[in-house]
């Protein structure tokens, strides 16, 4: 038997819940969890700091790598109604299956049938001229829908290519922000959405020709600005930039009592030839103890560890190597590529979470994360960090 869900479980404040981001973002508070080198870890030895985002550079120097996300999240929430009934929907357009095609889980989705379709409104609920055509369904309950564009004179369907689909994005998607955001502002009395979650859900690095659609931010980014990122640069830290396709699945909650039993899912690794080659560079230096990959979000960690070894890459395509990783990292996992990693407070029960007690250790995490709601650290993705910080030899 592997690692008991109820391991992972805690007791947090509803308040403690973030609504809004730090502003500016990298006045967020930061827990530094410094860990002694591998080598001496007797699994239970650590100490805390409390510090700030713009501390950040302050704890890395040269040779070390900072592994950032930068998928760009798209307006992927959106609402809509039946043509045939006129009820209305609402969901997510969760994973993409070819241009003007999306996997979407929606509300109500049991109800509809190959060949309905769907009005999509704006955010006043008024038409956009955009029609999504059900095509079928799956064994999870979510459906293939297909993108329809209506604004000419109705004569014939339009070409869907990429342009049509960001005029779609822009008349019609709303950020895909997490139910745990929309909830906090309820129960402050605050409206679920705001203008500036545009903004606020979008790391400022991210790429706008980066080929990912995220429907979550990798949230960890979501604190650096180019203020920290720059004196990180001054420090010697080299920033390697990597992709992974943040999808709906990041969400899903653990059911299983045994977290062996979880069906992790799955999401697209994109890693430029360029990064591949910083990569190589840093485990070099890394096994002669000249520095760490400290990688910013479970995202990055994702990408790195599920990576495979530098000479058994997959022959890039369109300029970026590509691969798909179901991993799972819980404790017992054995680290290849990193050493530390930024990250944010994450939700009980969560495979998330399961990662960060992986690199820290379940006994340790448990007690951080005691002591971090006893400090009133705010949680989840527009909430604090922590920076896991493992001391080399």
């Amino acid at each position: 038997m592997g690692l008991r869900t109820d391991q992972l479980d805690f007791r947090l404040d509803p308040a403690l819940v973030a609504a809004r981001p730090a502003s500016p973002r990298d006045s967020a508070r930061m827990l530094v969890v410094n860990l002694p080198p591998a080598a001496a870890d007797d699994g239970r030895a650590f100490d805390l700091e409390h510090r700030r985002i713009t501390d950040l550079p302050a704890m890395l120097g040269p040779g070390d790598r900072l592994v950032l996300n930068e998928t760009r999240v798209v307006p992927a929430r959106i609402r809509g109604r039946r043509v045939d009934t006129g009820g209305g929907i609402d969901g997510l357009l969760a994973e993409s299956d070819g241009v003007g095609r999306w996997w979407a889980m929606l509300r109500k989705s049991r109800r509809l049938r190959s060949g309905h379709e769907i009005d999509v409104l704006d955010d006043a609920g008024g038409p956009t001229g955009f029609r999504l055509r059900v095509e079928r369904s799956d064994a999870a309950g979510r459906v293939l829908v297909a993108l329809r564009d209506l604004r000419g004179d109705g004569s014939a369907d339009p070409l869907v290519d990429h342009a049509t689909v960001e005029a779609f994005r822009a008349a019609a998607g709303a950020i895909p922000l997490p139910p745990y955001i929309i909830h906090a502002r309820r129960d402050l009395g605050l409206p679920e959405s705001d203008p500036q979650d545009r903004d606020w859900y979008q790391t400022t690095f991210a790429a706008v020709d980066d080929p990912t659609a995220s429907v979550a931010a990798p949230t960890a980014g979501l604190h650096l600005t180019d203020e920290v990122r720059r004196r990180l640069g001054e420090r010697g830290v080299e920033e390697i930039r990597i992709s992974l396709e943040v999808g709906a699945g990041t969400f899903k909650p653990v059911e299983a009592d045994d977290l062996d039993q979880h069906r992790m899912h799955e999401e697209r690794c994109l890693v430029t030839p360029k990064a591949v080659a910083a990569i190589a560079r840093a485990e070099g230096d890394r096994a002669a103890g000249k520095g760490r990959m400290v990688a910013v979000g479970t995202t990055a960690v994702r990408t790195l560890e599920s990576m495979a070894a530098i000479d058994r890459m997959p022959a890039p395509v369109d300029g970026r190597h590509e691969w798909r990783t179901d991993l799972l990292i819980q404790p017992g996992h054995r680290f290849r590529r990193v050493d530390a990693m930024l990250t944010n407070f994450h939700l009980p029960r969560s495979t998330l979470l399961a990662l960060v007690a992986a690199m820290a250790g379940l006994d340790r995490i448990r007690a951080i994360y005691e002591l971090a709601v006893e400090a009133r650290y705010r949680f989840f993705s527009y909430g604090d960090a922590m920076f896991v910080n493992r001391r080399i030899d």
